[in-house]
């Protein structure tokens, strides 16, 4: 237990996305899930997870699993994906099976059970985290190593169930604190900086002068970052860069407390 409070800080500590990543998933790859694949939007619909590319999709999978997983839309037709729309916890997929044999799966649903087992895709565990916005939903599922069977899980979960799970949420709620790491073009400081002086208030004449530069720069800086961030207005992209942790960063802190 020691191990895993000590594991759990450093997650707490972790500075960047992929840091955070490999710590919660060497975790859950020592369990026998060396497959995980972890998804989170602050954007979803009611039936979707929102634009693709406003989502992060982190995975542990091979290249081609992933495209096929993430960005075709596989993962969206999943019994494990209705689950966690619908349900805040964790579970292993003993259900799923059951619901298979039972003929209680709708059709896509089955034809995804089918296509993951020709494929040795048989047993996992489902996480889905609690949100505090109602467009907000992160999820993980961890997919059992080849050869562990579906009671092997369940046994594991009872056994382990608090501890992974408390580890599962720790990374979740750090990976959320952190800058998204974005698939659309990247803001640059300058336009970053623009948006930050926009949200303390600053007009684009006051902005101009703070940054140096002229209120046409400005404007230009605005409309990149707008453009970046796939919308319309400089409001909703100071909204969507907040969100999305992109402006008001932290700068990087010295390693292991050294003095500055």
């Amino acid at each position: 237990m020691n191990d895993v409070f000590a594991l759990m800080s450093r997650i707490a500590e972790g500075p960047s996305v992929a840091a955070v990543w490999e710590l919660g998933t060497g975790y859950f790859g020592r369990l026998g899930f060396q497959r995980c694949n972890y998804g989170f939007t602050r954007f979803r619909g009611e039936n979707s997870v929102g634009d693709p590319d406003d989502a992060l999709f982190l995975t542990t999978c091979d290249p081609s699993y992933a495209q096929f997983y993430f960005r075709n839309g596989f993962f969206s037709r999943t019994p494990a994906f209705r689950w966690a729309q619908h349900n805040v916890g964790a579970c292993t997929w003993a259900w799923v099976r059951e619901a298979y044999l039972a003929g209680r799966l709708s059709t896509d649903e089955a034809e995804t059970v089918r296509q993951n087992a020709a494929i040795g895709i048989l047993a996992g565990i489902s996480v889905s985290f609690p949100e505090t916005s109602s467009r907000a939903k992160g999820a993980l599922g961890l997919i059992a190593d080849p050869g562990i069977s579906v009671e092997a899980v369940d046994a594991l979960f009872a056994r382990q169930k608090d501890e992974l799970i408390a580890v599962a949420n720790m990374m979740h709620l750090r990976i959320i604190q952190l800058p998204f790491p974005i698939r659309r073009r990247p803001l640059t400081e300058r336009q970053r900086e623009a948006l930050e002086w926009v949200a303390d208030g600053k007009t684009t004449q006051d902005v101009a002068l703070l940054m140096e530069v002229s209120p046409a720069m400005v404007e230009k800086h605005l409309r990149l970052a707008r453009e970046a961030l796939a919308v319309d207005t400089t409001t909703q992209a100071v909204a969507k860069a907040a969100l999305m942790n992109l402006i008001f960063q932290q700068p990087p802190r010295p390693a292991n407390g050294a003095a500055l």
